[in-house]
């Protein structure tokens, strides 16, 4: 609630007292005081009061503003005339600061003092002389809300403190749920005041959250806890530096650049320390506050409780009920420890992390009742340091030197998910995130073995676990990349741990992971080497309930094969006279020659479906998938490719799933050949337009559609009329590509399915209607994305807007599109029956 800095001094009081102070008496006049809030009820005849304000219009210096209201109360003695109130304030445009009356009393009552002075005029001897007596009591007590950013504060300020007979500030306090939010008021008010480069700060891992720990977790000007990074000490924080060749803690200082006036501000709404009973939760969920590029690199990736729960569950089952009496436990990407909640045996536990801060959250929390030895509690970073640099701890490291011990070592992990560089990184730069992946001592010492799974900090992890720590058991969350991604076939070369046990979880339950995507948990034996060629998951909801629809029942099947469908759908090559392979400029010639459209092939997982579609011409500059060139003998194939690819809905469950090259059945299926054809043709992805060339996907003859002058091409009424001849020899330039050819050309009339019959209606009234309202505006030769564009136009920024205001059209469109539902739901099983998709495991 934002008020204009031009607003009129009077107009602003009458803003804020309906805005915040309707439930009071915000009109009366209290002498040349501005602003006065009292009850709407007297007690004895005389009002309760509970502020008395300076405003002033704009942005004002509202300690000045103060002053002035002490000498224009002062100056009228109206603190000995009656009752004052519980506060003194002063407002602008921007913000409203409160100071308790009774903390200012004793300047009322000052000796020698002349009270008779303009309250107003700024440089008499007497306004500075308050001015100065006041400010220490401003900054230590005042309570500052913003009208814009603390507008829910300051109606509860309001709601708990404006109570008669009340005398104490109600502070809000600080929970579970509001820690967050208070912390980014914090980032903005106190942040920019502490003195220290933030940029060289984050490079050597210092990051304000510490800082904000720091305070939260203080009283009376000291963090009540020594096991912080960052420990406030009155009028500056202490950082640990390190310790002295007397083996002593060694600290550095920074100071406030405004002598803590801001934090004052800030801290003085909130109640602190926040109850006992939060310290453990705030400490821990300490990766909440970290920078989004700071948790992907170093992997503060917050492991929720359910899963936690489960995956314990899980290695129960698979251990033994006793496995914690019988194993050891290292999270070697422990962040705050959260994982190795209710785990029992501390003394067979360890938790190492990469950032020192970590640590210390680790070590506070086990001082105060987790679960965890603070001697086996430590620094590491994983991906870089040697076993034997002195960091372990010896009992550690003696399991890991020993053979029979390591094979009772569990590496019970959540690593981090960050790519080097991700799509959306990739788009902006070109260029790999730094610090994320590339040049740590594990990239490059196994990068052969890794070879593109190597972007990711998750593989390379396991790629060390599996080679310097074999023999030990992994347990471990991460994606499902390692399973099923053709960018980690080499990486499945030569990690070849069996996998023993797996489900699967929404990747959204996690905290700081976005996307639709599984993360599973998975259980591995290093002791015993195979190729993975499939398993069963269990799936769970994000309640943790086994997940149930028409598709799953609360398993699902992974497998793995090496035929995906880009090499299924891949341009043919195309040879000159003497049989060598076309390339370059003469090759993209050919290809083009006799061509009616290109597809873009969108990569082979359901991730990337929404990348799929055709239009008449596509670049590499456009896409870094595969292209596909349609001729009429490769029609069907890319309709095929388009209608499997887009009929089955991305879902959370299905997202890494890949699509395989198909069995040879999908080739004398004519149904399904047909089916897929009618899809594409309607499809949304089918960005054919004829005003980028000449439109060869117009289903529909001119009298079909009452179009007003003959199209350009018939290709596609021909060609499912059976019109086509298909032979090389024919002069028509659609069928100059000399690659090989499938029988995929109809010789006679194509039938169509009732369900794609229905698209074929919903289609020829839509078109209908287009050259019914379009008039002499038609185009003769519009393609369906055409007349999309026609009724729905484009936004500001040139992207078709998603409706249109022509009811008829609207009703149309929607019939199409529900028809193309129905047509999806019959091709779907045909994926699996041709192929397609794989849900079953491969026989060993």
């Amino acid at each position: 609630m934002n008020y204009p800095h031009s607003l009129l001094e009077e107009e602003l009081k009458n803003r804020v007292g309906e805005d915040f102070f309707s439930d009071f008496n915000h009109s009366t006049i209290k002498g040349r005081v501005d602003f006065c809030i009292a009850d709407k009820q007297t007690f004895m005849g005389e009002p309760i009061e509970y502020l008395w304000a300076e405003a002033k219009r704009g942005k004002a210096n509202l300690d000045h503003a103060l002053v002035q209201l002490i000498l224009t109360i002062g100056k009228a003695q109206l603190h000995t005339r009656q009752s004052p109130p519980i506060y003194l304030g002063a407002f602008d445009a921007t913000r409203i600061y409160f100071v308790p009356f009774h903390k200012l009393h004793d300047i009322f009552w000052m000796n020698d003092f002349n009270w008779s002075v303009t309250p107003s005029d700024h440089s008499s001897k007497e306004f500075s002389l308050v001015a100065e007596r006041v400010q220490g009591i401003i900054e230590e007590e005042n309570l500052t809300f913003d009208f814009g950013k603390d507008v829910k504060e300051l109606r509860k300020f309001i709601k708990k403190n404006f109570i008669a007979g009340k005398e104490k500030t109600t502070k809000i306090p600080i929970t579970k749920t509001n820690f967050i939010t208070i912390y980014s008021k914090w980032e903005e008010a106190v942040r920019p005041t502490i003195a220290i480069d933030w940029t060289n700060a984050k490079e050597q891992g210092i990051i304000s959250a510490d800082f904000y720990l720091a305070d939260l977790l203080s009283q009376e000007g000291s963090t009540l806890t020594e096991r912080l990074y960052v420990i406030l000490r009155d009028k500056h924080y202490r950082l640990i530096k390190g310790t002295d060749t007397l083996g002593m803690m060694e600290f550095r200082e920074v100071h406030f650049s405004d002598n803590q006036r801001a934090y004052n501000d800030f801290w003085n709404k909130y109640q602190r320390p926040p109850k006992k009973a939060y310290w453990d939760f705030l400490l821990g969920r300490r990766d909440l506050l970290v920078p989004q590029d700071v948790r992907e690199r170093k992997g503060s990736y917050f492991t929720p409780r359910l899963w936690v729960e489960l995956s314990q569950q899980y290695l129960a089952e698979h251990f033994g009920d006793n496995w914690q009496e019988e194993y050891y436990v290292w999270d070697c990407a422990a962040g705050t420890g959260n994982l190795l909640n209710g785990l029992s045996e501390k003394y067979r536990i360890f938790a190492s992390t990469l950032d020192e801060a970590d640590v210390k959250v680790m070590q506070d929390r086990a001082a105060n009742g987790a679960n965890l030895l603070p001697e086996h509690i430590f620094q590491f970073d994983f991906l870089n340091d040697e076993f034997d640099c002195g960091k372990l701890p010896k009992a550690l490291l003696d399991i890991i030197q020993d053979e029979e011990k390591r094979k009772k070592l569990i590496i019970y992990i959540n690593p981090p998910y960050a790519e080097a560089g991700d799509r959306k990184q990739l788009a902006k730069t070109g260029k790999n995130k730094e610090g994320t992946s590339i040049g740590n001592r594990t990239h490059t010492k196994y990068k052969a073995q890794l070879q593109r799974a190597g972007n990711e900090l998750f593989a390379q992890f396991l790629m060390r676990i599996y080679h310097e720590l074999s023999l030990c058991k992994i347990a471990e969350f991460s994606k499902l990349k390692t399973l099923q991604s053709s960018n980690f076939q080499e990486f499945r070369r030569n990690y070849r741990a069996k996998l023993e046990k797996i489900f699967l979880a929404p990747a959204d339950t996690f905290d700081n992971v976005k996307g639709k995507f599984p993360i599973g948990f998975k259980i591995w034996d290093t002791a015993i080497q195979e190729d993975f060629t499939g398993i069963i998951a269990t799936i769970y909801d994000s309640k943790g309930q086994l997940y149930h629809d028409e598709h799953y029942s609360g398993q699902k099947s992974i497998c793995l094969f090496s035929d995906y469908i880009s090499s299924w759908v891949a341009p043919e090559p195309i040879l000159d006279g003497r049989g060598k392979r076309l390339s370059g400029t003469i090759l993209l010639e050919r290809r083009k020659k006799g061509c009616i459209g290109m597809m873009n092939s969108g990569r082979t997982d359901f991730s990337n479906s929404n990348l799929i579609r055709i239009e008449q011409e596509l670049t590499t500059e456009k896409t870094h998938a595969l292209l596909v060139y349609i001729y009429a003998h490769t029609l069907l194939k890319a309709c095929v490719f388009l209608s499997v690819r887009l009929c089955i809905p991305a879902t959370w469950i299905n997202d890494r799933d890949q699509f395989a090259t198909p069995f040879s059945s999908w080739e004398s299926d004519a149904v399904f050949h047909s089916d897929c054809l009618a899809y594409t043709l309607f499809h949304g992805q089918n960005r054919i337009s004829s005003q980028e060339g000449i439109n060869h996907w117009i289903p529909f003859t001119e009298e079909e559609v009452n179009a007003p002058t003959l199209f350009k091409s018939h290709f596609m009424t021909d060609f499912i009329a059976g019109k086509l001849k298909q032979t090389q020899e024919s002069s028509d330039e659609l069928f100059a590509s000399n690659a090989p050819q499938v029988e995929l050309i109809p010789r006679k009339p194509m039938t169509f399915s009732p369900e794609a019959t229905a698209v074929f209606d919903a289609g020829r009234a839509l078109w209908c209607y287009y050259f019914a309202q379009a008039g002499c505006e038609a185009d003769p030769d519009a393609a369906l994305y055409d007349i999309r564009l026609h009724f729905q136009g484009r936004d500001t920024k040139g992207k078709m807007n998603s409706d249109s205001l022509d009811a008829k059209y609207m009703e149309l469109i929607g019939a199409l599109r529900q028809a193309l539902k129905a047509l999806a739901r019959k091709i779907e099983p045909k994926v699996y029956e041709h192929g397609f998709l794989r849900s079953q495991i491969p026989q060993q």
